[in-house]
């Protein structure tokens, strides 16, 4: 015999499964300020219904903590610190996932799509013996996710059906969690002992005035067309007035323009901000994919069938050497 269920019915069930999520997001930071796309992230996390928890696991990251109690929709934030968590091993933290799994349950654990998240999860997918679903866009139920494939030229709907759900969120398809009205408790994890297969040795960071490239609320790029790495003083002068990070495409780093962090696109950084300005930029797939959801695009190219104008808002086909420097001058003025 067959039972027919009704739509209130089977939304009632919906709502109390959604009351048996429980979901670790699984915080990315410096130890001295949380990095934004981990705001994103609980914003995928709350979409799933049930509760939210973050773990904080460095070597003084206290501030930290006490910054994520503050977010809104994070029920309980776990605190872990240790000198083995220095410079955020997959190696050290994933003995620290596992246990907070098995001491909590969780149906959800996730991360931003960085390279934090990146390096992190995959390892904690195998220990777990689930497969992973990576840069998640959309949420459509517990089990169910969106995410593109073919260099963003296609969306793939996922349903997962393991025990554990373990998955990157991109940070541009989600809004940032408001970060204060929270009020989360905290608890402090542990793990026996440091697994001690690799040691951070150190880092170099590259420093500069102009915001970060993929929290930036404005961005501006660069591609073969500046012909050479001086020319990007053209965009520098221009991103300086604009108070933007400056981008580049793989043609330009490939040719050795500019370092490789500043690339963006499918192989390089994911951004979505208000206003993207590409300068001499073609138009491959390979970069659309990392800039396509920006709010406002605004291409400058001296070819009228650059691919680049098909997905732009505003489009200016002229001599990028003529124009830049007479938005920069007019930019001065004001």
């Amino acid at each position: 015999m067959y039972k027919v269920l009704s739509k209130h019915n089977v939304r009632c069930t919906s709502l109390f499964l959604q009351r048996l999520q429980s979901t670790l997001v699984v915080a990315e930071h410096n130890n001295e300020k949380l990095t934004p796309i981990t705001l994103n992230a609980i914003t995928a996390a709350k979409r799933l219904g049930g509760e939210v928890f973050c773990l904080v696991a460095g070597t003084n990251c206290s501030k930290v903590a006490e910054e994520v109690c503050k977010v809104q929709g994070v029920q309980k934030v776990l605190v872990a610190q240790h000198d083995a968590y220095k410079g955020f091993l997959p190696e050290e933290l994933t003995p620290l996932l596992l246990a907070s799994q098995k001491q909590f349950n969780f149906t959800h654990i996730c991360a931003g799509a960085s390279a934090f998240g990146k390096s992190i999860l995959p390892r904690l997918a195998a220990k777990l013996d689930v497969a992973p679903v990576s840069d998640v866009t959309e949420i459509k139920s517990p089990d169910t996710f969106v995410r593109p494939i073919y260099a963003g030229n296609a969306l793939c709907t996922v349903k997962c059906k393991s025990k554990v759900k373990v998955f990157t969120v991109r940070g541009t398809s989600f809004e940032a969690s408001p970060t204060n009205g929270g009020s989360a408790s905290i608890e402090t994890v542990t793990t026996d002992s440091t697994v001690g297969l690799s040691e951070w040795l150190e880092q170099n960071l590259t420093k500069s005035d102009r915001p970060e490239l993929t929290s930036a609320k404005v961005v501006v790029s660069g591609g073969r067309g500046l012909k050479s790495g001086e020319n990007f003083k053209l965009l520098y002068d221009l991103a300086d007035q604009l108070q933007a990070a400056v981008g580049a495409s793989r043609a330009a780093v490939d040719a050795g323009f500019v370092p490789n962090d500043m690339q963006v696109g499918q192989t390089g950084k994911i951004v979505a901000p208000e206003l993207y300005i590409a300068v001499g930029i073609s138009g491959a797939i390979q970069h659309l994919a990392g800039m396509k959801d920006s709010k406002t695009i605004v291409a400058i190219n001296k070819d009228p069938e650059a691919p680049i104008f098909q997905v732009a808002d505003y489009g200016l086909v002229a001599d990028l050497f003529k124009v830049v420097p007479e938005m920069t001058e007019q930019l001065k003025k004001k």
